[in-house]
This record gives structure tokens, sequence and C-alpha cells, in this order.
């Protein structure tokens, strides 16, 4: 969204929410027509649960089909509870069926059954098709309404297919190419198609495939997707027969909902799942509290290793002067390494099984890291106050940072060893650990140096 376009949403929020206040329906409806859909999504997102209930009723059914298919699954969840049935009947039946899929795993266990009884025979089996998956898997993301072609088919008869199913089929462009036992063995793409002599067989025209098992992650499907740049993928069964696409769009949606849980993860709060503005204060609060208790009582590992420490600090005031700025400076050092592989990971760049190669890389890292710092700020703390506390500081940020860098590093892939998020491993935690980690390094160095 352009700054242009985020001017109008603001403005038009301005403009609508008096009127929902004021129960002035036919003015809500002038508002609303000129905005686009994209407009209205995100208008819906700036309003209460309460409120997208009441604006979303106004709008024309096929508009009103037409936003809900731009919103987040969570938001979508949020707008089903406050709609009667009749209205989500209508709305679950136009959704494609990788689309009720995503809406159902949002929804109670106990409203799913009286959604899918309310579908025709044919969208229910397309539909338990895709819910038939594991969830996070690729299958319960793909579309299974696509047109495929056969190997001995010609150009001809594969366009006359694709119009046969141009209104029910949710991809065209590109098409599968399959042998007799349903199995992938080409892809063509609806430009080639076009472009060549009807008689031309498709064997003549395909191109090797790329696909990816249905059982695999999502995240590592859509990223082979979006990575190769194919506007869909077709998905296989452990036959390598098809069962579905992958689409371009789905696959962005896929990785937009894995970066917002990353993101959140690594900063110590659970993914919201919906816009900041349509989440109640009670599900942010309940997004953040966990992670909070956990990392206070983590933190207490700081107070204990200050306290073991506490004659030396009596000793030698001065010391107590850099604890923040040697804490810190791993903690930062750690996160960095931590991000750094946590995205290298989700992109392929990283596998766990070298993780000898990233502690080998990560230690080099923080090791020149903590040289350049640490020559800085030995010679300005030696300048400020004598050289021995100089050595001490400059010897503690080397050793900070080699350690800093190298469990950042290798935490993350201990993570994906183990079946875990590895932004769950990744910035509070090893803060924390590094913290605690710093302070022995620190005061250890300070007693060898100063000799107390």
């Amino acid at each position: 969204m352009n700054a242009q376009q985020s001017t109008n949403v603001l403005d038009l929020v301005d403009d609508i929410q008096p009127l929902i206040d004021g129960k002035d329906f036919p003015g809500i409806v002038d508002a609303v027509t000129p905005a686009s859909s994209q407009q209205l999504s995100l208008l819906l997102e700036r309003l209460s649960v309460q409120d997208q209930a009441i604006v979303y009723r106004l709008l024309p059914k096929d508009r009103a089909i037409e936003v809900f298919e731009l919103l987040s699954p969570g938001m979508q969840s949020d707008l089903i509870h406050g709609l009667q049935d009749g209205e989500v009947a209508a709305i679950f039946a136009d959704l494609d069926p990788d689309d009720r899929v995503w809406l159902l795993d949002e929804l109670p266990a106990t409203l799913a059954p009286r959604l899918l009884h309310g579908l025709t025979t044919k969208e229910r089996q397309l539909t338990a098709e895709v819910l038939g998956y594991p969830k996070g898997s690729v299958g319960r993301r793909m579309t299974p309404e696509y047109v495929s072609t056969r190997v001995h088919s010609t150009v001809e008869e594969t366009l006359m297919r694709v119009r046969a199913r141009i209104d029910d089929a949710e991809t065209i462009y590109s098409l599968p190419v399959l042998d007799d036992s349903r199995r992938v063995i080409g892809i063509v793409s609806l430009r080639d198609l076009l472009r060549a002599v009807p008689s031309t067989t498709v064997s003549e025209i395909m191109q090797d495939p790329d696909v990816a098992t249905a059982y695999q992650t999502a995240e590592i499907a859509a990223r082979k997707c979006a990575g190769l740049g194919h506007l869909a993928l077709p998905i296989v069964d452990r036959e390598s027969r098809l069962v579905g696409m992958l689409t371009i769009d789905d696959a962005v949606k896929i990785l937009e909902q894995e970066e917002s849980e990353d993101s959140a993860r690594q900063g110590g709060s659970e993914p919201l799942r919906r816009p900041y503005f349509a989440t109640p204060v009670r599900t942010l609060v309940s997004s953040r509290i966990v992670w909070l208790l956990v990392l206070a009582v983590g933190a207490t590992l700081t107070v204990q290793v200050l306290s073991i420490f506490e004659d030396t600090l009596e000793q030698v005031t001065v010391l107590a002067l850099f604890v923040p700025l040697l804490i810190g400076t791993g903690g930062n050092t750690g996160n960095q390494a931590a991000t750094t592989v946590t995205r290298a990971l989700a992109l392929g760049d990283v596998r766990p099984r070298d993780v000898w190669k990233v502690l080998a890389r990560e230690l080099c890292t923080g090791f020149f890291l903590g040289s350049l710092l640490g020559v800085l700020g030995g010679v300005l703390t030696a300048l400020v106050y004598e050289p021995a506390i100089g050595l001490v500081i400059g010897s503690t940020l080397l050793a900070v940072c080699s350690v800093a860098a190298t469990v950042g590093g290798i935490m993350p892939m201990i993570a994906r060893a183990v079946r875990a998020d590895p932004a769950v491993f990744s910035n509070p935690f090893i803060s924390t650990f590094v913290d605690a980690a710093g302070l022995i390094i620190y005061f250890v160095i300070a007693r060898t140096v100063l000799g107390i």
C-alpha cells in the first residue's frame, strides 16, 4: 500500500466511525460505495470486531465476497463470529477449497461440520481432500481446482480443456503434464500453448517440472514456488501423482504469515494473526505475557551471577560501570548472528547438517568483531581509567563477542534439528543466556588480570 492509499484509508476511517457510532446506515453506504475492495479490506482492519460486521453487512454481495477474500484468515474468523448463519454459509460456499481450509484452521472445531454441511457434494469433497493433509503442510494450502493435460495431447485439445474449465479452475497459467498414471512429467505454460501450432503435441513444448510433495511444510514449498518464479507449483503425493497446485498468491500469503511469526517470536511475543487495530487488547496482553514471564525467570541468572561476584565488585567498583556495555554488546552480537542464520535457514541457504560450518564461520566473525571492539574499548578505557581496566574490558569484549556469535549462530540450527521454530530459540533466549555467560567471563577475566 502506497502513501496515497494509506491516507485515503485513514480518511475513510475518520469518516466512517462517527457514522457507525450514530447508526447512520445510509451514510455508511454512501461513504463506502466509492472505495475499492482493497481500501475496504484495509478499512475493516482498523475497525473493532463489532464495527466490522456492521460495515460488512452493508456491502453488496459480490463486493462483500471480494473484500472477504482479501482479509487475513484471522480477520475472516473474527468477522464470521459477527455474522448470521445464512450470511456465513453464503460466504463459505463462494470461497475456493484451499481458502476454506485456511479459514477452518482459524475457526473453532465445532463450527467446521456445520459449515461443511452447507456445501454442495462436489465442493465438500474438494474441501475434504485438502483437509485430509496435516496442518502446516502444503497439501493443506494447495488448490484441487486446476487444469492439467496429457503428454500425448495436442495443443488444440489442451486449449479446449482450458476453455471448458476456465470458470472452475483457480489457475490456468501453468498446466501440469501427466502420463497415464497421473504422474507429473512436465509443465507447460498457457503462453507457450497460445503461440504453438494447434497440431503440436504437448510433449514437444513442455518443460521439466518443479514439484513439491503434499506433506512438505507449506513454507518450504512456498519459498520454492516464489524463488523459482513460478505462477503455480504442482503438488504431488508420495507416488508423484498430481493432487493439486500451489498458486503464487497463496505462496506469498504463506511467506507473509511465516515472516510475521518469525518477527514476533524473535521479539519475544506470539504472532497476532490479524492487523494491530483489529486485535483486542486482551489478545495483545496474552501474546506477550508468557514470553515476559519466561524471560524474567531467565534474567534471574544474571542476578545470581552478580551476587556470586559481589565481593569482586566491592573491591573494584569501577567494574560495575561496564556491566551494561558488555552484556548489551554480547546480546546484540548474538541477536545479529541468530537473525542471519534463521533467515538463511528459511531460504534454504543453510541446512541443519551444516552446523559445524556455521559454528566455525560465526566463531571467526565473532572473533574479528570482538577484536575490533576490544581494541577500541580497551584503549579508551585505559586512557580514562588505567591500563589494567582497559585490558579487562578489551579482553572481555573479545571473548563475549566470540561466544555470543557462536551461540547465536548454532541455536537456530539446533532448533531446526529438533523440529522447533528457530525464531523461538533466537533473540530473547540468546540475550538471556549471553547476559549470564558474559558476566561470568567478565568477572573471571577481571579477577585474573587484577589479581583479586
